[in-house]
């Protein structure tokens, strides 16, 4: 896998988006919340904003993934986040970013993110493997990780010692550099004959909700991830709040905490790479997620100064990191596994839309409920919230998957043909 350099420049193109997008994460809400003094309900629909392209665009973007080259999709992707943010930057150093202009950049970068992820998950498909696919997912999320680590340290180490909006010129390089590793990759893919008889998109969007909706492991992972997605959004709007606000972190201590998450999930996915295969993929999905989730009902409890307060959110974060990234990992591999070629990116973009399409309401309800309740209580009751999701997986087949995954059906006709 690694002898290709194909890979390689899809692993350092993914990396450096990665990073980008987790520097991003952190700047702009730090923008809105310390340049223009937002307070919890703004910076709930600053946040719904950014996520609200997964529900308006995701099963689109599914079937133009499958009837179109994956590299161009992320190379579009990239190009497009580079400039918005860069635009951004600039305006944020001349005093001219104000929330109506946050808001335009948080919509578009997050349409442009659902193009570049469904997209590099179709890419791996299509550049390694079957038997390849879960060392291939634990090297991307690998990267990942280690962006969770930089991205937000580095966020917050910019934002204090200089600006937010610095933080976000460093979100535009990096998309850049993304840009210029994977418009490098060479191998041809298989896409999509041009005819009269190609499916009209509504068709092959139907095809892929009743692909996932037919199939048990897949709608399973649909509804666990809609309930994970929905209450961990409505978690970091207060937690976004609670940490500069009521623990009194400074910029930097904030950046440092979220950035615990990436040892942990660099940790996890070095574990996904042999635990699926050893104690059966329904054993490491059903307690990963359990204890995953579970570590951050502890937050709420947190008083105190910074030197109690900041060991306490790395090991909770280390812990959250290392579980969820399990759980991602392996999910992925059961998805690409039982999934045909044919229909990848409509099968990503379908998860994608049930599981993330909630996200903007769970921002928005973590916002409305930090305002009327405090934000110590909203983070215990969305915290608990995020039990269902392993409840979920823990109720269904998914549970009972052994050391093996299942072979893909057949492609089904509806997908089309293709040639090189």
């Amino acid at each position: 896998m690694w002898r290709g350099g194909d890979f390689r420049r899809l692993w350092v193109g993914q990396a450096a988006s990665q990073l980008g997008e987790h520097t991003s994460l952190v700047a702009l809400p730090l923008f809105a919340v310390l340049t223009l003094h937002a307070g919890a309900g703004r910076l709930g629909v600053l946040r719904a904003v950014g996520q609200a392209p997964i529900l308006l665009l995701s099963l689109f973007v599914g079937a133009w993934v499958d009837r179109w080259r994956a590299r161009t999709l992320m190379v579009l992707a990239d190009a497009g986040r580079a400039l918005a943010l860069g635009a951004a930057a600039v305006a944020g150093l001349l005093g001219a970013l104000g929330l109506p202009g946050l808001l335009v950049v948080a919509f578009a970068v997050g349409a442009l993110s659902v193009f570049f992820d469904v997209a590099y998950q179709a890419s791996l498909v299509r550049l390694v493997r079957r038997d390849q696919l879960v060392r291939g997912n634990s090297a991307l999320e690998g990267t990942r990780s280690a962006a969770q680590i930089g991205g937000p340290a580095l966020g917050g180490a910019l934002v204090s010692a200089l600006s937010a909006a610095t933080a976000i010129v460093f979100s535009a390089v990096f998309f850049a550099l993304s840009f210029l590793s994977i418009r490098r990759i060479d191998r041809g893919e298989a896409v999509p004959e041009r005819s009269p008889r190609t499916p009209r998109v509504w068709r092959q969007i139907h095809a892929g909700l009743r692909f996932v909706a037919g199939d048990t492991s897949l709608r399973t992972v649909c509804l666990a991830s809609a309930a994970f997605q929905f209450s961990f959004a409505a978690v970091m709007t207060s937690y976004l709040l609670f940490l500069p606000r009521d623990l009194h972190l400074s910029g930097t201590a904030v950046g440092l905490a979220l950035a615990a998450t990436g040892p942990g999930a660099l940790l996890g996915s070095l574990l996904a790479a042999r635990l699926p295969g050893r104690l059966g993929y329904g054993v490491v999905l059903v307690s990963s997620a359990a204890l995953g989730d579970g570590v951050f009902l502890a937050v709420p409890a947190l008083h105190g100064s910074p030197a109690m307060t900041v060991p306490v959110l790395l090991a909770v974060n280390f812990v959250f990191g290392t579980f969820g990234q399990l759980v991602n990992v392996t999910i992925m591999a059961v998805r690409q596994t039982v999934t045909p070629d044919g229909m990848q990116g409509r099968a990503a973009a379908t998860i994608n839309f049930v599981g993330m399409g909630l996200t903007p309401l769970g921002s928005l309800l973590g916002g409305l409920l930090a305002e009327a309740w405090g934000t110590r209580t909203s983070l215990l009751v969305t915290a608990a919230g995020m039990l269902l999701s392993p409840a979920l997986m823990a109720l269904s087949p998914l549970a009972r998957l052994g050391r093996t995954l299942p072979a893909p059906p057949q492609t089904p006709p509806s997908a089309g043909r293709h040639h090189t």
